[in-house]
C-alpha cells in the first residue's frame, strides 16, 4: 500500500511525501543506479544514462550524467548532476549541473533530494525539490523557478513507487 501527503511548501521549496512497500535498501539502490533514474520520471523528461553502464553513485560530489528531453528546452539535451548528499539507505541529493565552455562545472542553483525513512510496512520517501541558490537571471531563462509544481512531485514518487514495488527497483 502507498500514501502520498504533501509537506507545506516555502517559497523556494516544494516537498512531497508517499509511503512505499519496499525497504529503504531497495529504493536507496534505485536512487544511487543512474542507469534507472528514468524510472523516477512520470514523463518523457528523463531519458536516461548518457553512459552506456554508469558506475553506481558511491559519494559526494560524484558526477553523472543523464540524458534530458523538454519541448521548451528546445528538445534533448544533457544534465550532469553533482551528488551534494549521499548517506546510504537515508538520503540522496544532486544538484543538476552543466559543464561550461572551458569545462567547468555549473551548477543552476537548484537541487532533489530524497529522504529516506524506515516506517511499519516500508519507506517514507520524502522528495524535496529546493531552488533557494537559483540566481533571478538563471530562473528568467528558464522560464521561472519552480520548473514543476507538487503534483510532478507526487507523480515522481508513483512512478518511484511503482518501480521499487513491482520488482523492478
Amino acid at each position: 500500500m502507498t500514501t502520498t501527503e504533501n509537506a507545506p511548501a516555502s517559497a523556494t521549496q516544494l516537498v512531497a511525501e508517499r509511503t512505499m512497500a519496499a525497504p529503504p535498501a531497495v529504493i536507496f539502490a534505485l536512487l544511487t543506479d543512474p542507469s534507472r533514474h528514468h524510472l523516477t520520471e512520470p514523463t518523457d523528461w528523463v531519458r536516461g544514462s548518457l553512459e552506456e553502464s554508469p558506475s553506481p553513485i558511491t559519494e559526494v560530489d560524484q558526477v553523472f550524467g543523464i540524458e534530458m528531453f523538454h519541448v521548451n528546452a528546445g528538445g534533448r539535451y544533457e544534465m550532469q548532476n553533482r551528488v551534494t548528499v549521499l548517506d546510504p539507505g537515508r538520503a540522496i541529493a544532486w544538484e543538476p549541473s552543466q559543464y561550461s565552455p572551458e569545462g567547468v562545472l555549473q551548477s543552476g542553483g537548484w537541487f532533489w533530494r530524497y529522504d529516506l525513512e524506515p516506517v511499519d510496512g516500508g519507506t517514507r520517501v520524502r522528495l524535496t525539490h529546493d531552488w533557494a541558490a537559483t540566481p533571478p537571471e538563471i530562473a528568467a531563462a528558464i522560464g521561472g523557478m519552480p520548473a514543476v509544481d507538487t503534483a510532478h512531485l507526487d507523480r515522481s514518487l508513483a512512478s518511484l513507487a511503482r518501480a521499487v514495488e513491482s520488482g523492478r527497483g
